[in-house]
């Protein structure tokens, strides 16, 4: 079955050329020229990506790219012009799969079309997988997140994935600061509240593909399938800034903020588990050790 790719943008010619090489490259293709009619013929039709302009009247296409992804199980790729004030963390913070400057090489968007399709396909299996699993005991009660022994068990599977097909696997360890002395002097009750939202902020940072479990007490685990451990520092210093900034209240008139300590690392061919998760843990020690609230990564 061929991809279904919606093209949004209010310049006719671009729609045209657009639409019609990446008819010779496979696609199926319908454009149209603005969010509301993209609104519309999602209403009515599958749609595999939506490659939109962001400047464009009425709504504009970070705005669309919201509502698809709240609305649609549609991925977005956003396009923009060399000089606009939109920046990729604005399209991603919106839920874009990726992000292109204007004027478009075509070679490029057929890359990153089937790149985003990749990852759709990708992103599929698991969730099959993951609905099957879902049969086990597989959640920390508490977090919602799934547990530890999830956790090994995915491990091993996304390791054996990537044996197969020769891509990279990281993967990120992640301790609370100081959490035992904000248990004691607030309660388990309040502890369990930052774990919780914890839990959330870190999934809040993550893509579809990777996924996020409760390792024990107040560490976390995450799993980044296809990420180099160059990559996986660059999520794991999101996560961190992300808690960094979040406010937590322990009592009404009191505000505080909590900062995690992360290591990363990345598979080594042939390794095995327990030695791809130690290497882990020590990058997390080196992050301790060093004063917390830090990423850190073997190999540096």
């Amino acid at each position: 079955m061929k991809p279904d790719i919606l093209i949004v943008d209010d310049d006719q010619a671009i729609r045209q050329s657009m639409q019609e090489f990446l008819e010779l490259e496979g696609f199926k293709v319908h454009s149209v020229p603005n969010a509301e009619d993209a609104i519309d013929y999602l209403k009515k039709n599958r749609v595999d990506i939506v490659v939109t302009d962001i400047i464009m009247f009425e709504m504009d296409g970070l705005e669309l790219t919201h509502l698809i992804k709240k609305e649609y199980d549609t991925d977005v790729i956003v396009m923009t012009g060399y000089t606009s004030e939109h920046s990729y963390e604005q399209a991603i913070s919106k839920g874009a799969s990726d992000f292109l400057f204007k004027p478009v090489r075509y070679e490029e968007l057929t890359l990153r079309l089937n790149r985003v399709l990749k990852e759709r396909k990708l992103s599929t299996e698991r969730a099959e997988m993951m609905q099957e699993l879902k049969k086990l005991a597989i959640t920390d009660g508490l977090t919602g997140l799934f547990n530890s022994r999830h956790f090994y068990k995915q491990l091993d599977m996304e390791v054996d994935r990537i044996k197969r097909y020769n891509h990279s696997i990281s993967i990120l360890i992640i301790d609370i600061d100081h959490f035992k002395d904000y248990n004691d002097l607030y309660g388990h009750m309040e502890g369990d509240k930052v774990l919780v939202n914890i839990g959330k902020l870190i999934k809040s940072c993550l893509r579809r593909m990777d996924t996020a479990y409760r390792y024990g007490g107040e560490e976390f685990t995450v799993i980044l399938p296809e990420t180099t451990n160059q990559d996986a520092v660059i999520v794991a210093e999101r996560i961190r800034r992300t808690v960094e900034a979040e406010s937590f209240s322990p009592d009404p008139n009191k505000k505080m903020s909590i900062t995690v300590s992360i290591g990363t690392t990345e598979y080594e061919p042939e390794e095995r588990i327990s030695s791809f998760v130690q290497r882990a843990d020590k990058a997390l020690y080196i992050s301790k050790d060093l004063g917390r609230n830090r990423v850190s990564s073997i190999p540096d």
